[in-house]
Order: C-alpha cells, then structure tokens, then sequence
C-alpha cells in the first residue's frame, strides 16, 4: 500500500511513526501504556494499562463494571477474546413483566438504565484473560498508573466534560451515582479535578489479588450486597460462573486484504456485510467524496443492519450462522438490491447508540492489540457500588423481549453487542489493528475508514479526520456538521432523508488506527487517533 500522505481535511493531527506504540481516546491513558512499552512490557500489557486507566480519566464512557472484547496478534496468528457479560439467573420475561408491565404488543417492558439493564461485568475478567495468556509484566505493574490517578485525581478533559455534563440529568437519580460522579452537586467543568478513591481501591485489591477478585471476592459480595437494597437479586453465584470466551474471529476479503470482525454476539459482521457488497462496485470509479461513492457506502450498511439486526444474538441461539450471511453469492444478490440513484428503506431496524472507548496498541516484536471496552449509553445504567466506586454497564438494554428474537432475554444468555474492535491482515500477516467507538455507528466507521484506506489510499489521520455519516435506527442519515453540503443536497436529490439526532451519550464515532509498515523503505508503525476525543496517538 502506498499511501497519498497528504490530508484533505481539517485537523489538528499528523499521523505519528514509531516502533512502538498506543492510541487511545485520552492522551493519559495513551501514556500509561507507552510507559509500560518503555518499561519492557509488551502490546498487551499496555492494553490493559490503557484500559485501567480509561475507567480513571474517561468515565463518561466505560468503567470497572464495562464489557469488552479484544484481538490480539501474537506473532503467529489471530485470537478472539469475548467478554461481554451474560444476563444475571433471575431474569427473563416473566420477571421483567412483573415489574415493568407490557408494551402495546404485549412483550415485557425492559429499562434501559438502572440495575435490570446490569449484566455481568466482563472487562475486568478480559484483562486477567488476556494477561494470563500474553502478558508479560507483574499484572500489579499495569495497573499502577490508574491507581495513582484515581488517588490522585484526574484534570477533566473538554469531551469527557461535554459528555458528563449531559449525562446528569438523565441519571443523577441512580443507585450510587450522584455520590461518585457528582461530587460538588454537578458535573466537573473543563479543568477542574476529579478523584476516584474507590475505584482506586477496587484496582488496588486487583493489582494484589488478580482479575478473578472481582468475581469471587468481597467486591463481587460489595455489588450483590448494594444490588439488595433496591430488592434485586443479584447473586454471587452468577459472578463466580462468569468467564470470558476465546473466539475465533470472522473474516471476509475486501481490495486484497482480509478484514477480521469478532463473531456474534456483537455487530462486527455487519461491517464484513456491507464490504462484501461494495466490493461488487467499482468504488474508485468515483471520486472519494462524491454523492455516488457515499451513496453506495449507505446503501450497503442499510442491506448489513437489515440482516445483523434481524438474525444476530447470542450465537448459542441464532438461527443461522456468520457464514450463512457472509456467502459471496448472498451478498452478490444483495447488492443488486442497490439503486445508483434512489435511496432504499429496508424493512429492518437499528439499535440504540452508546458509550465506549477504543484502544489499540503495537509493540516491536509485531505484538498488536485492537481493544475496546464499553459502559454502553454513556455512564451505562447510572448505577455506581460507591464502596468500590465501580459504574456499571447497560448492555442488558440489548436484549428483546419477543420471544420469537434470536436476541430474547434469558438467564446466563449474553445480548446483542454493539462494541466491535478490527483487524486487518494481508496474505497471513499483520496490516492494522483498528477501531471506531459509537454505538451502531462502529460497524459504521469501519467500512468509511476501510473505504478510504484500501479504495482511495488516504492515510489513516486522514481517513479518520474525513467528515462521516451516519445511518439512524429509521434509515434517515446524520452527517457531521462539515460535510459537503453540495454533496449533502446530492444525496437529498437520490431520495436520502436527514435528521438530526441530539443523543448525549452518541456521536460520529471516534477511532484509532495502527497500521503496520513493512517494505524495504520503512519499518515500524503509522497511527493516527481521532480528533473528535481528547485522545492521542503515542510511541517510542
């Protein structure tokens, strides 16, 4: 791949080049891992620094009681990791019936905040999987930068006070929550500081007793205990028996690269869906930013949500399987369902947007990590354990009350996931280890970056700058405020409706890409991070 270096678009960011190196969406957390990188560490021990730090320095978007999900090359090849958390044994139907009554359809009502949208946390187990497989530094070590700063306090960044700001009205009335994330009455401003000393004494108690302590132990006994107090019955039991997955990760061929999603639960497949139909188009035939290139792109995640949001749950309970949706003759009658000219309505849905964060890390040996972790819709549930200061996620939100749904709730069952970290690999070996963090937007913004990488040769800052759009749950569009708006009337003309959307928690997605150099002129890493975060692209 020989990249066009220049940029197009507006930013404040150059692409970084090391052999060594971290992105993220908090300069800090960037830090922690470059600093374990220096110290002798390798890409997934930086990971989960990075990761440890984020619950610290971005709480607007994920937190100690996050799910997460990784990939990791080794060296030798590509492992999954799934730890999204599963539905605590108390709940199904029938339970959330009695509490919440039913819809005009008659299915369950659910809530999407609160402690019956809380599945079994996952994230803290995945950084105990992946260090008991790959680390190599003391597990104690990686967690020290987020311990100092949780002590010591946090300097609020603009996007993570933008994004806490509106989040307050929605859950200051949860379990837990104004206590820790309120603590002079309202949110922190830009600037002013934030310290956590329970959550720093959670990541204590992990760094001396391990991951496992979070599940086994008196933090465990902490969240069932609070978890009482408002008549939940949360049990021990369903935190002792939770585990993490390795997965082997789905693939499909796009431009001569093999682009590698996580398998369902989550929505990853949608990204391979809609690559598989626009690689039946000759993209480059058309200018970059033209109405008929972005009208393809548009036209192709429509066909891959009507499909991932109709069949796609927990994998134990699909109908059909990644490779069933995923056959090139399938997707080959799909893309004749494109009109050049006419915008379509498929008959499927979107879901709900949410909050995570992204990271990916890359070390020397050729060790590379693509990482996220998520609260889902901001703060998640607004519930906080304030004797341990652990915010938990909302991810049960993502579950269907139909009891016809693949995705229908059960006991020990995991939801349907937004979260969705890539890779990319060319004839067996490493390309890139990328992500972009949004909701229903992820799947989204890999195919947009993908696009303008492999179609177009833009570098990674620049692809990651380029204005996006953003297909809503009712197939109208969001596009950012600096998009054409010569092409924006194009699309209007193609029969394409836009609504602006204003959800605190949701956005035009935020990425980080490493891309991995390897010809005879160049060695090491280009990474670029998102200017629509605090974030920051390090190395050495």
């Amino acid at each position: 791949m020989t990249f066009n270096w220049e940029n197009p678009y507006s930013t404040t960011r150059t692409p970084l080049f090391a052999r060594n190196a971290v992105a993220t969406s908090h300069p800090l957390a960037a830090q922690a891992g470059n600093q374990i990188l220096i110290s002798g560490g390798n890409a997934v021990d930086a990971a989960i620094a990075a990761a440890a730090t984020l619950t610290v320095v971005e709480p607007v978007s994920n937190g100690l009681g996050s799910d997460a999900f990784a990939m990791v090359w080794d060296g030798h090849q590509l492992h999954g990791l799934n730890a999204s958390g599963t539905a605590p044994s108390h709940w199904d139907s029938e339970w959330f019936a009695r509490r919440y009554g039913l819809d005009e359809r008659g299915h369950a009502r659910r809530p999407e905040r609160g402690w019956d949208s809380v599945t079994i946390p996952g994230a803290v187990a995945a950084w105990g999987a992946l260090h008991q497989r790959f680390g190599k530094l003391p597990f104690s070590r990686l967690l020290d930068t987020a311990i100092d700063i949780a002590e010591r306090g946090v300097t609020i960044a603009p996007m993570v006070a933008r994004k806490w700001q509106a989040a307050v009205p929605i859950l200051n009335d949860q379990p837990g929550f104004a206590r820790t994330f309120m603590p002079h009455g309202r949110a922190p401003v830009v600037g002013e500081k934030f310290v956590m000393p329970e959550a720093a004494r959670t990541l204590r108690l992990l760094a001396d007793q391990g991951a496992r302590a979070f599940y086994e132990g008196e933090i465990a006994g902490s969240i069932v205990r609070f978890a009482a107090q408002s008549d939940i019955p949360l049990s021990g039991e369903d935190f002792a028996r939770y585990q993490p997955e390795w997965v082997t990760p789905v693939s499909r061929n796009y431009r001569g690269y093999e682009v590698h999603e996580l398998p369902p639960n989550g929505q990853g497949i949608a990204a391979l869906i809609a690559l598989g139909i626009l690689e039946k188009f000759d993209l480059k035939s058309h200018e970059c930013d033209s109405v008929t290139s972005q009208h393809l792109q548009i036209e192709a995640m429509k066909l891959a949500f009507a499909d991932v949001y109709r069949y796609v749950a927990d994998p134990r309970s699909m109908d059909i399987t990644p490779e069933q949706m995923l056959d090139d003759s399938y997707l080959s009658e799909r893309a004749k369902c494109i009109d050049l000219h006419h915008a379509s309505q498929p008959l499927a849905g979107i879901p709900r947007s949410g909050g995570t964060v992204y990271l990916t890390t890359a070390d020397e040996s050729g060790m590379m990590v693509s990482f996220i972790q998520s609260n889902y819709m901001g703060f998640g549930s607004g519930v906080v354990v304030p004797e341990f200061g652990i915010s938990l996620q909302n991810r049960g939100a993502g579950f269907s009350s139909d009891p016809r749904s693949a995705n229908v709730v059960a006991p020990g069952k995991r939801p349907f996931h937004t979260i969705i970290p890539g890779f990319l690999t060319k004839n067996g070996q490493p390309q890139m280890s990328f992500g972009v963090m949004g909701g229903d937007m992820q799947p989204q913004g890999h195919v947009q970056t993908l696009v303008r990488m492999l179609d177009y040769q833009q570098q990674p800052q620049a692809a990651c700058d380029a204005p996006r759009w953003k297909v809503n749950r009712d197939f109208t569009l969001d596009l950012e405020a600096r998009f054409d708006p010569t092409v924006m009337q194009q699309l209007a003309g193609r029969g394409h409706q836009f609504k602006s959307t204003h959800v605190p928690y949701m956005d035009f997605g935020s990425g980080q890409f490493i891309w991995r150099l390897s010809d005879d002129r160049s060695e090491g890493y280009v990474v670029a991070s998102d200017s629509r975060r605090d974030g920051q692209a390090v190395g050495f």
